[in-house]
C-alpha cells in the first residue's frame, strides 16, 4: 500500500523560506508522477506545483519563480523549495502520487506565513 508521509511546515514571515519534504513508501518512487497541492481555509485545494518521472515539471503561475519542485528517487522522496513566501501562501500542503488513474495523498503539512 502506497503511503505519504509530508513534512517541513511551519510559520515563517513573509519572505522567508521553506522547503516541503514528502517521502513515499510501499511502492516504486520513480514511477509516480508527484504533486503540491494545498488547501487555504474556506478554499478548495488547488495545484501548487507538480513533477513527472522524467522531471518535467509544472508550476501555478501564483508561485512560479519562487518555489521549486525536485525528486530524489533514491531517497523515495519530492521536495518544494518555497522562497519569497507571501502571507497568501498560507495552508495546508498536501503532497500526491499518481499513477494512470490512482492517486495517494498524504496528510498534510500546515504552512503559516505572516505578513
Amino acid at each position: 500500500q502506497v503511503q505519504l508521509v509530508e513534512s517541513g511546515g511551519g510559520l515563517v514571515q513573509a519572505g522567508g523560506s521553506l522547503r516541503l519534504s514528502c517521502v513515499l513508501s510501499g511502492s516504486i518512487f520513480g514511477i509516480y508522477t508527484m504533486g503540491w497541492y494545498r488547501q487555504a481555509p474556506g478554499k478548495q485545494r488547488e495545484l501548487v506545483a507538480s513533477i513527472s518521472r522524467t522531471s518535467v515539471t509544472n508550476y501555478a503561475d501564483s508561485v512560479k519563480g519562487r518555489f521549486t519542485i525536485s525528486r530524489d528517487n533514491a531517497k523515495n522522496t519530492v521536495y518544494l523549495q518555497m522562497n519569497s513566501l507571501k502571507p497568501e501562501d498560507t495552508g495546508v500542503y498536501y503532497c500526491n502520487a499518481v499513477l494512470g488513474r490512482a492517486t495517494t495523498w498524504g496528510q498534510g503539512t500546515q504552512v503559516t506565513v505572516s505578513s
